[in-house]
């Protein structure tokens, strides 16, 4: 399974953007997917992540702003980010447990 990862770009604060992973296969039988983020100097870390049952999980800095969802027809792992601050500019990856990992893709929040 590859992932690729799409919907970044620049946008103001208080803006709103959907990322989109994309699997070129199933993403049925991968129990995890999820985001993660990496800022400039800073480590990887965990955003979100969604199980096979709709259970989810978020950071405590994304916590009522962003959503996770999953579209297991379209093998398609989606992150509605609302609200966004300068703090959210990273780049953005989409993973499937335990080894599937997508490109990244840059979300610059700025005025």
């Amino acid at each position: 399974v590859q992932l690729q990862a799409s919907g970044g770009g620049l946008v103001r604060p208080g803006g709103s953007l959907r990322l989109s992973c994309a699997a070129s296969g199933s993403i049925f039988s991968i129990n995890v997917m999820g985001w993660y983020r990496q800022a400039p100097g800073k480590q990887r870390e965990l955003v979100a992540f969604i199980t096979s049952g709709g259970t989810t999980n978020y950071a405590d800095s994304v916590k009522g702003r962003f959503t996770i969802s999953r579209d297991n027809a379209r093998n398609t792992v989606y992150l509605q980010m609302n609200s966004l601050k300068p703090e959210d500019t990273a780049i953005y990856y989409c993973r499937g447990w335990p080894q599937y990992w997508g490109q990244g893709t840059l979300v610059t929040v700025s005025s």
